[in-house]
């Protein structure tokens, strides 16, 4: 019986960016993953939501990658790529024929480190309008379809930070200003609190040298705040919980 063995390798730029390389050359395609430390247990009260938002708000453009364009260039090269959020990370990923490889890393790497300059009202305010829709779908208006909003709420305390859904508050998101998100952005989305995963048909010498010409300009940032209330959680609830709603 043979044993499967992934390669791995593991290297950080001097900007703190940590980067996984996966070498196969079994098919000409390459994945590239980014993953930023950031999720809604980030987020502090009155400003939840803010970390799938940016899922959104990261496809709107960028300094040098015109609104919409993201999607354009990559589904053009014969690529398809997506986003998604969670409890404890981001991650943005996109899969292309491995030529393409310095495309990807160009979009991930100019959205690190040039989006705020391109962010404005008007991208908010249709983004915004987008997570909202997608939270009426998805929750509000779909048949038990906030089971889970309710039992995180039951599970873990007001004071913990997995205690409010990823997708946020109504109230929250309609109260977002652009200096709000534009300050989240500046705080979590940066290389020092990233991982870039690249796999698939690639020599690892010239993607890493590809990884430091697109992103080792990019500065790192202060610390990242520590998570907000109190996140210890006693192993046992102890008894039965009921809340109405």
């Amino acid at each position: 019986m043979s044993r499967l063995s992934i390669p791995v390798e593991r290297h950080r730029l001097d900007n703190g960016l940590r980067v996984v390389l996966s070498p196969d050359t079994t098919v000409p395609v390459v994945a590239v993953n980014l993953w930023y430390g950031v999720g809604s247990r980030n987020e502090r009260p009155g400003k939840t939501g803010f970390a799938h938002l940016f899922e959104h708000m990261m496809f709107q453009g960028s300094s040098h990658v015109p609104k919409n364009k993201h999607f354009e260039l990559v589904e053009r090269a014969g690529g398809t790529l997506n986003a998604t959020t969670w409890f404890d990370r981001t991650n943005y990923f996109e899969t292309l024929p491995s030529h393409e490889l310095e495309l990807a890393l160009w979009l991930e790497s100019d959205r690190m480190g040039w989006m705020l300059p391109a962010m404005d009202q008007e991208k908010l305010d249709n983004q915004r309008d987008v997570v909202k829709n997608e939270k009426r779908q998805r929750y509000d208006n779909q048949p038990y379809g906030d089971w889970d909003e309710r039992l995180q709420a039951l599970v873990f305390p007001e004071d913990h930070p997995y205690h409010h859904t990823v997708i946020g508050s109504m109230a929250d998101l309609e109260a977002a200003t652009l200096d709000d998100v534009a300050d989240f952005f500046d705080t979590y989305y940066r290389p020092d609190n990233a991982v870039l995963a690249i796999a698939g048909d690639f020599e690892s010498g010239r993607a890493l040298q590809a990884v430091e010409r697109w992103f080792g300009e990019i500065e790192p940032g202060g610390p990242v705040p520590r998570l907000p209330g109190n996140p210890a959680l006693a192993p046992l609830i102890g008894g039965t919980v009921c809340r109405s709603f």
